[in-house]
């Protein structure tokens, strides 16, 4: 086969080819994507019902749950689905909708929680100023940047990517269609154009790591200036989520992309796949309502009205 348009279908890396465990990964896959769907839409209707919660770092994390919301639904429902059907065959036009989707929502999360960081700055280094740099407009603005800065990045991948040669079959080896899976199926340096593209994505990634970096320096200096333990502690409780949640995407991701060859393993890259496009979507809703009192109190409300 010459060139990926030789394929209409490409083949999925199934995690067991036994029945039984077949209907168990259903079930544990099942059980995972129902609580992330139940954990985000719950976060994201508290922001919403509640006035309360109408300030921009809700309205950040409001849409932090809706990308985390469409990262986990554009790969697990296919995985949860082909091991109730016990098949491995995804449409080439499928696979090529899984890689831009998943490329998009993640970089507009790690985006986005790049613009949450300066939220953390501004709200703590500079409170008299909070209401001006970030009215509604501004937030508004910053979000949609997030959004919509990922569509041209999601599409050069995605272009990039499905208009190199393949040559080594259709067999992805990764329970969804990843990018460097794909690529191992390319011609001999014929997908050194895509590296060339995940460098420059890659500059682009450590730019916003440094900002966020830089950020909580000067957060850090500023929290310690402040006299009462309880005020440092206040300050240190609101940075403490964000912080949380951007070590657990940049470790998993730099472990996923920049793991030793020598300990790389096809039930390594799955495992490590699982966890950063997984885990995060379970977590994150977890993480920022036990450490936050505003929003568990909302839940707390909502629920009780729910149960009444």
């Amino acid at each position: 086969m010459s060139n990926s348009t030789s394929f209409n279908r490409f083949l999925l890396l199934p995690f067991t080819n036994t029945r039984e465990l077949q209907l168990l990964h259903f079930s544990l896959f099942l059980a995972i994507y129902l609580a992330a769907l139940l954990a985000n839409a719950l976060i994201i209707t508290a922001i919403v019902c509640d006035h309360h919660l109408h300030t921009p770092m809700y309205f950040f994390l409001f849409n932090l749950c809706l990308l985390d919301l469409g990262s986990i639904s554009t790969t697990v429902p296919k995985s949860i689905a082909s091991s109730l059907c016990n098949t491995r065959a995804i449409s080439y036009w499928g696979c090529v909708t899984q890689v831009f989707l998943f490329a998009f929502f993640m970089s507009a999360e790690y985006s986005l929680l790049t613009v949450m960081a300066y939220d953390r700055y501004v709200a703590i280094c500079r409170p008299l100023h909070y209401g001006t740099l970030l009215d509604s407009r501004s937030c508004v603005k910053m979000a949609a940047a997030a959004w919509a800065s990922s569509f041209p990045y999601a599409l050069l991948h995605t272009g990039n990517t499905f208009s190199i040669p393949l040559c080594q079959g259709n067999v992805v080896e990764q329970f969804f269609c990843e990018i460097p899976q794909i690529l191992k199926l390319s011609c001999s340096d014929s997908y050194l154009r895509e590296v060339g593209v995940i460098v420059v994505s890659l500059c682009l990634c450590f730019g916003c790591f440094v900002f966020i970096v830089v950020s909580y320096v000067q957060i850090f200096r500023a929290v310690l200036r402040i006299p009462s333990e309880q005020g440092r502690h206040k300050a240190f409780s609101m940075c403490l989520p964000h912080m949380a949640v951007v070590s657990l995407v940049v470790s998993i991701g730099l472990f996923a992309y920049l793991k030793p060859p020598s300990i790389s393993s096809p039930s390594l890259d799955v495992v490590v796949a699982v966890l950063y496009s997984v885990l995060p979507p379970v977590v994150n809703p977890l993480i920022y309502s036990m450490r936050n009192k505003e929003l568990g109190n909302a839940l707390y409300k909502m629920i009780q009205l729910v149960i009444q």
